[in-house]
């Protein structure tokens, strides 16, 4: 009874008050988004700045290099920091194509392998239930914990004993075997809806089929991400700690000898800077939008 009276005593808004509540409405929700764009605006420069300095820097010539105080954008913008880099990378014993040959077969031998075993076993510990697969994905869990300089020597150690020292392979399978594939496609793969692999079995599709005909096409996303992460560790990779021949060494390796070269090759050292980020840079651009679909969505649900 009491609900009642409230609502018989409770008068009713004017019309026009209602009208100037809704005027008042979009006002607010426009400055609101006006500071938010203003916001990631700011952010936007914060992050881009590096990268515009970076590339800035590398077409200046060497006398504004030492500018002081330095100035962000070329007065006088050259080419000449890459070409002299070309030329001096054609006066090693070891051409420039080979270290490009090298580093590229790392990185895509690499990425292949780290992408097909990541995503093997992460179909497995997403989908089937088996004796010690929460106890192996825990252990999965915590190797993501460890940094690369804790696990050098027990890596060098086991390599070693293989005989794979000096040798493409000391690169190559230790990337199989990275953490944060499996992890990544294990968690995406659990929001894949079961029904789809039952209803593929139902329909006669065996293991191997259903794997690549329904699980990977679902998670491109994933995997399209995991490649990025993977490339950006291999083409980065000095590889010195491994391989001891100049013939087989990395093109960051080299890049990074002519880095050290001296003030007079300061120019070059921006030059060897942008290359270096470039691949990783355009990959990521390339697949942005997969990327971004990631970490915003967590799959299917049933």
């Amino acid at each position: 009874m009491s609900k009642r009276i409230r609502l018989q005593n409770a008068q009713p808004i004017p019309h026009r008050r209602v009208l100037k509540l809704k005027k008042r409405q979009p006002n607010r929700s426009r400055v609101g988004d006006f500071f938010l764009y203003l916001f990631l605006l700011g952010m936007a420069a914060l992050m881009i700045f590096p990268l515009v300095f970076a590339v800035s820097s590398a077409l200046k010539p060497l006398d504004e290099l030492f500018m002081f105080p330095p100035k962000i954008f070329a007065q006088n913008p050259t080419m000449d920091n890459f070409s002299d880099l070309f030329v001096t990378m054609g006066k090693s014993w070891v051409t420039f194509s080979r270290y490009i040959f090298n580093t590229a077969f790392i990185t895509v031998v690499g990425t292949a392998g780290h992408l097909i075993i990541a995503s093997m076993g992460a179909f497995v510990l997403a989908k089937y239930d088996f004796p010690g697969g929460r106890t192996f994905f825990n252990i999965v869990v915590v190797a993501l914990m460890f940094n690369g300089y804790v696990t050098a020597i027990p890596n060098y150690l086991i390599i070693n004993a293989l005989g794979w020292v000096d040798t493409y392979w000391a690169i190559i399978i230790p990337a199989f075997a990275a953490p944060i594939g499996l992890f990544l496609m294990k968690q995406f793969m659990e929001g894949l809806p079961m029904s789809l692999v039952e209803a593929a079995k139902i329909d006669g599709a065996n293991e191997w089929k259903i794997f690549f005909t329904i699980v990977m096409p679902n998670v491109k996303p994933a995997w399209l991400t995991m490649i990025i992460f993977s490339v950006q560790s291999l083409w980065n990779n000095k590889a010195a700690t491994f391989i001891y021949s100049e013939e087989k060494k990395t093109l960051v390796y080299a890049l990074q000898q002519i880095q050290s070269g001296g003030i007079a090759r300061t120019g070059q050292a921006a030059a060897v800077t942008v290359i270096v980020m470039l691949v990783p840079i355009l990959i990521f651009v390339l697949s942005e939008s997969q990327i971004l679909e990631t970490m915003a969505s967590s799959g299917l649900k049933d």
